[in-house]
């Protein structure tokens, strides 16, 4: 069993719901609206996920997980954000009228960040319409839509599109940022003024216009990311590329420096030696300026397997090591569509 140790309690924490105020957030006025608030809501299904104590995300993850999905083929396919099924060996859906059906992991893209699961049973809820979120810009007006038991739908607007590095090995080159959050915001819908799909919840975050400023609100995985692999998804439960190199490896950014916030025990990084606390200082001899630098200088080092160096300082020591990385795929409980 892999453990992951990690410092301060360092967690994926903001997959936990927290107290937003639900009462004092704007709800959409479905008079003001181009579309179908009551049909776009129905599409949006609350969902619960059971996984073993001895999966790998069992410890950083937990092993009972809820949030969103949205169902966007007449088929019963449900979209969601994929840290909620990861390894998930029971996932049960519940539709806005209340009815509950299992349903199976089709697949988690560790890239994009997307879950797919096929419903086994009829949902009779009409498709969500996907559309573009390169169309949409900072301060335009959406709704992120949530299942009613999570706290339904609010209005917000998006404030930022922009680069997001995540501190578990994880980078989107622009991700979409809302405010005022969603106090449900896992896997939610964000919709845009005609009532198309454009994002799927992922964080609540504090730096949602930008990271300087402090202002409340969730990061949405853009829904054009799903287009390139949806067909291998559905076919293949994984995205047919090369597996990105996997350090198995925590890093937050502070003050300027990058600091290893927690390993997996026996992970690729822990087995070369890393140690909480080191500080990054160069990926195969050339300096990191960041966190999205440092990801994007081990993934161009080659598929995973490849062998990457690293240098970090430690307790006023430069130490050199050398990560045999690994495909994550191989170490986690995969589902495969049948």
């Amino acid at each position: 069993m892999a453990k992951i140790t990690r410092t301060n309690g360092h967690q994926l924490d903001n997959i936990a719901h927290i107290q937003l105020g639900v009462g004092a957030l704007e709800r959409p006025d479905p008079d003001e609206l181009d579309f179908d608030l009551d049909a776009v809501s129905a599409a949006v299904v609350s969902l619960s996920a059971e996984v073993p104590s001895d999966a790998l995300t069992a410890q950083t993850l937990g092993t009972e997980r809820a949030g969103n999905g949205v169902v966007i083929d007449e088929h019963g396919l449900v979209l969601t954000i994929g840290y909620l099924i990861g390894e998930a060996t029971t996932v049960t859906l519940r539709t806005a009228r209340g009815d509950e059906v299992a349903g199976e992991t089709v697949a988690y893209d560790y890239e994009t960040g997307f879950g797919l699961i096929r419903s086994l049973a009829p949902l009779d809820t009409a498709p969500i319409e996907i559309g573009e979120a390169a169309t949409a810009a900072p301060g335009d007006p959406v709704v992120v839509a949530g299942h009613a038991d999570g706290g339904g739908s609010i209005a917000a607007r998006i404030v930022a599109k922009r680069e997001f590095a995540g501190y578990w090995e994880y980078l989107l080159d622009e991700a979409v940022f809302t405010s005022p959050p969603h106090p449900n915001w896992g896997g939610a819908a964000l919709v845009d003024r005609n009532g198309k799909l454009i994002g799927i919840g992922s964080l609540f975050v504090q730096e949602s216009r930008s990271p300087d400023e402090h202002e409340p609100g969730n990061m949405f995985v853009p829904i054009d990311l799903l287009r390139p692999v949806y067909q291998d998804l559905v076919t293949l439960g994984r995205a047919r590329r090369e597996a990105r190199p996997w350090l198995g490896m925590f890093t937050t950014e502070s003050s300027g420096h990058l600091v290893v916030a927690g390993l997996y025990s026996n992970g690729p990084a822990e087995r070369a030696g890393l140690e909480q606390l080191d500080v990054v200082l160069k990926v195969d001899d050339r300096p990191v300026l960041g966190l999205a630098d440092m990801y994007r200088r081990v993934w161009s080092a080659g598929e995973a397997g490849t062998r990457v160096g690293m240098t970090v300082l430690r307790d006023g020591r430069i130490v050199d090591v050398v990560i045999e990385t690994a495909d994550r795929y191989t170490l986690m409980r995969v589902s495969r569509p049948h």
